[in-house]
C-alpha cells in the first residue's frame, strides 16, 4: 500500500475549500468565528480574504493578529463518514490599498464577482468598501480519516 502525502493532500483540499471558518481574538481575549470566502497560494502558504474594514473580526486582527481557521472541504452526507479537513493558526493583516496586484489577482482569479469590489484603481482612489487581507499560515493540520485511517491527525509543515 502506497502511502499518501499529507502536503500534497493538505493542498487539494485547501484549494478545494471555498469558506475558512476564521477564528480572531476580540479585546479581552475571547474567541470570535466567522466565515469568510477565501483565495489561497502555497510556497509560501498564504490565504487571503476580504471584508469591510469595519467588521468585527477585521477590527479584531487590527488589535491582535493572530488567528486560526477550519477548511472544509467534502459534502458532508451523513454522520459517520469519514472526515477530511484542514486547520490552520497563524497571523492575519489588512492589506494596503496599492501595491496588491498580484494578490488581488489571485483572490479575483477564485471570485470573479469580487472584481468590482476590490478593483485596484478603486482602492488606491478610497473607493472600494472592502480591503484584501492576508494570512500568513504558520501551522496546518490535515485530519483526514479517509487517507490515514489509524492516525487521521497529520500535521502539515508550513513552506
Amino acid at each position: 500500500m502506497v502511502t499518501p502525502n499529507a502536503r500534497t493532500i493538505l493542498e487539494q483540499q485547501v484549494t478545494a475549500g471555498k469558506v475558512v471558518q476564521l477564528a480572531t481574538l476580540d479585546g479581552d481575549g475571547s474567541p470570535y468565528v466567522c466565515n469568510v470566502w477565501f483565495a489561497s497560494a502555497f510556497t509560501p502558504d498564504r490565504l487571503w480574504f476580504i471584508s469591510r474594514p469595519n467588521r468585527f473580526h477585521c477590527a479584531n486582527i487590527r488589535t491582535d493578529a493572530r488567528v486560526a481557521g477550519a477548511i472544509l472541504a467534502i459534502e458532508l452526507d451523513a454522520l459517520g463518514q469519514p472526515v477530511q479537513g484542514v486547520a490552520f493558526k497563524g497571523t492575519a493583516r489588512e492589506l494596503p490599498t496599492t501595491g496588491i496586484n498580484e494578490q488581488i489577482q489571485h483572490y479575483v482569479t477564485r471570485w470573479p464577482k469580487a472584481a468590482n469590489a476590490i478593483d485596484p484603481e478603486r482602492l488606491a482612489n478610497g473607493e472600494a468598501h472592502h480591503r484584501v487581507y492576508e494570512i500568513s499560515v504558520a501551522s496546518w493540520v490535515l485530519y483526514d480519516e479517509a487517507n490515514f485511517g489509524r492516525d487521521p491527525r497529520q500535521e502539515v509543515s508550513v513552506r
